[in-house]
């Protein structure tokens, strides 16, 4: 059997043993077809040194990690099938790394748009114009970004956060996060005024007076929805001058950790405010510790240019 018999015999195999739908099929079929053109006498002959050659080739056409990961899959099957059934003694693919998928970089937002977004919320929450119900909002909206933006909470921490933490005059609170594991995170002293305002109109609603909750909603939970939120965060950012598209809850968050590597924090510090099991995960900021030794270095050095 050539290349092309046993790719058809390994797809029927697919089709009929494992049930593959036909989009699965007609990916394997380009993935393998190509490899078995490029490869010099077909794909089913191939050892492990063609294999890797063709993947540092598609690597070097610009092919994403993603891309290279699929079609190395599709080759592994591939051979499974062949080892199996007897029509190889051998698999290729077993000392083959797959491609490195690049993490990608968390989207974050400049110091100046930070400051424009929490500057515009307390222009709205100062706005004596508004009528009461859009004072009462615009009020919540900005205790809920100088908070976020204080401490990087996750926003699901932050909207379920109890009313006992703007009652304390404490520039640290306790925060019960993922896997129920607490952690102490900070609390600016404009988030402290933005939540003794929101407090003081909270109290005007009876619905919420007696609620355990500081950001009480007629919801399921008693808290306000995390969409709730990211809805109003969009809308605030557009009248900022802000790209909508641009910002979310997560973005603020990104952005805390970001701003605080940027003035010099250190990594396992953000790693335990941002409430990271491992620090693995606090690394995808490394970025801008990158970004600010390069700066020092070209500013300090004295054979910099």
């Amino acid at each position: 059997m050539n290349s092309a018999a046993r790719i058809e015999a390994f797809l029927e195999m697919m089709s009929a043993e494992r049930g593959a739908a036909e989009n699965t099929l007609s990916s394997y079929r380009r993935d393998l077809e190509d490899a078995s053109v490029e490869i010099d006498g077909g794909l089913a002959g191939a050892a492990a040194a063609d294999i890797r050659a063709y993947l540092d080739d598609i690597a070097a056409r610009g092919f994403a990690a993603t891309s290279q990961a699929r079609k190395l899959s599709a080759i592994r099957q591939f051979f499974k099938f062949l080892y199996a059934e007897g029509l190889r003694s051998d698999d290729p693919t077993g000392t083959l790394d797959s491609p490195k998928k690049g993490r990608p970089l968390p989207k974050t937002m400049s110091e100046a748009d930070t400051g424009r977004l929490i500057d515009r919320a307390a222009q709205e929450a100062g706005d004596a114009a508004l009528n009461d119900g859009d004072r009462l909002a615009a009020l919540r909206l900005h205790a809920l970004v100088e908070v976020l933006y204080a401490t990087g909470l996750r926003v699901s921490e932050l909207v379920g956060l109890p009313v006992t933490v703007a009652l304390r005059d404490d520039r640290f609170f306790m925060v019960r996060g993922k896997g129920d594991k607490e952690r102490m995170v900070p609390l600016s002293a404009k988030a402290c005024m933005a939540m003794r305002a929101w407090l003081t109109a909270r109290a005007t609603v009876p619905a919420f007076a007696d609620s355990p909750f500081l950001f009480p909603a007629a919801s399921d939970s008693g808290y306000l929805s995390r969409q709730v939120f990211a809805r109003d965060l969009k809308g605030l950012a557009a009248r900022a001058g802000i790209a909508s598209a641009k910002i979310s809850p997560h973005v603020l968050r990104h952005a805390f950790a970001s701003h605080l590597l940027q003035n010099g924090a250190d990594l396992r510090a953000v790693q335990q405010l941002l409430g990271h099991a491992d620090i693995s995960t606090t690394q995808i900021y490394t970025h801008v510790l990158e970004e600010r030794l390069v700066r020092l270095v070209n500013d300090h050095h004295p054979l910099a240019d």
